[in-house]
């Protein structure tokens, strides 16, 4: 995925879709919708520095789950994220250093 994936155009039924998950999912952890997109962006970034993804099969999520030291339950975040390669170390570098 390069940078312009982000900025591809969107069909409004794709765009509708992906804001009312965006509000279920920060609803869930009591998260704003922005800190989920920002959250959302920030993983494609630092991700795309060393493999190419497929960004319309990304899914992200916040839930809760039990903790393990009898806490309750707290938030945690799930992703699926379709790779479609992996870069090699000279190209992750280059990606790396233009971000």
């Amino acid at each position: 995925m390069s940078v312009f994936d982000l900025f591809k155009k969107k069909n409004s039924g794709t765009v509708a879709k992906d804001r009312l998950k965006l509000l279920l999912v920060s609803d869930r952890a009591s998260c704003s919708p922005e800190i989920m997109e920002a959250i959302k962006n920030d993983i494609i970034k630092v991700i795309s520095k060393y493999m190419e993804i497929d960004s319309d099969g990304l899914d992200i999520q916040i839930t809760q789950t039990e903790s393990e030291e009898n806490h309750g339950t707290v938030p945690a975040i799930f992703a699926n994220i379709p790779i479609k390669t992996i870069r090699n170390g000279s190209d992750a570098r280059s990606e790396a250093k233009r971000n």
